[in-house]
């Protein structure tokens, strides 16, 4: 089986073309190849497919085998292939278990080297997105790990997300308050959980834990979130540019006064391969 690595400010995936290969298991092939010592490692495993509605389909499998709904990185690296194997357009629609999505392609010398995402419009209410708060709007709640306070924020951007801001975020103890955010019994789904340094109004420092994962260098959907949520907390100002620095590289995020947000950042392959099935 032929399969692409590529990554998205270093959040890593290994990609399969299923126009041209079939995947009868992705969720245990997804934990064999992502493994960083005994597979090819990665975040996960996406597989590129044929779709009716759009230029093709996008499904993404955490390192752990679990199905996600949407990655912001990933897509963009799903355009960049789409572009640079078949077909040569400005836009690349991508249907996803969030909907269909369109990236707007940024190329240089006839290859994609980035990518634009219409990320769709933000979910705030709890339920929706989902939590087990009940309001409207999941903002300034209290909640305790490993007997600490936090302030949250939580927002749905085609997966859902809790938002911590604090200040020396590269001194937590992710590994270990990660994973307990994660499994807390007020995400009935689980949760992505970003930890964020205001540097300016227009620069944000982030560190994130995916569902499925673990810390990863860099978040789509959450630089979105994080975005959004600085916005509502009166950090950042709508319709600008907020750039969202996470370990692997700088994302830019937009929340249009169309409701819609938009993250902009880099596509790049690492490099090809096979794998004996």
């Amino acid at each position: 089986m032929k399969f692409t690595k590529m990554h998205g400010a270093g959040n890593d995936y290994i990609y399969v073309d299923c126009f041209n290969e079939n995947v009868e298991n992705p969720e245990e092939l997804s934990r064999k190849l992502s493994h960083r010592h005994f597979g090819v490692g990665a975040d996960g495993l996406v597989l590129i497919k044929p779709s009716f509605v759009a230029d093709c389909s996008m499904n993404i499998y955490n390192s752990d085998g679990t199905e996600a709904q949407m990655c912001g990185n990933a897509i963009r690296c799903v355009a960049k292939y789409i572009y640079d194997n078949k077909k040569k357009r400005d836009k690349i629609k991508i249907d996803t278990l969030s909907g269909i999505k369109v990236v707007e392609i940024h190329s240089e010398s006839g290859i994609a080297v980035g990518g634009t995402v219409n990320m769709g419009k933000p979910i705030f209410n709890g339920r929706q997105i989902p939590t087990r708060y009940g309001m409207s709007v999941v903002k300034d709640q209290i909640i305790n790990i490993d007997n600490n306070d936090y302030k949250i924020t939580c927002v749905g951007m085609g997966n859902p997300h809790c938002i911590v801001f604090c200040s020396d975020i590269d001194k937590l103890e992710l590994n270990k308050i990660g994973l307990l955010f994660e499994h807390h019994e007020m995400f009935p789904e689980r949760i992505n959980t970003e930890f964020v340094e205001s540097i300016d109004e227009n620069h944000l420092k982030m560190r994130v834990w995916e569902r499925g994962s673990g810390e990863t260098l860099a978040c789509g959907t959450g630089a979105c979130a994080v975005a959004v949520s600085a916005i509502v907390n009166g950090l950042c100002q709508r319709n600008k540019e907020i750039k969202i620095e996470a370990l692997g590289g700088t994302l830019t995020v937009k929340w249009h006064e169309d409701n819609n947000v938009y993250l902009t950042g880099e596509a790049v392959e690492i490099f090809k391969g096979e794998i004996k099935m």
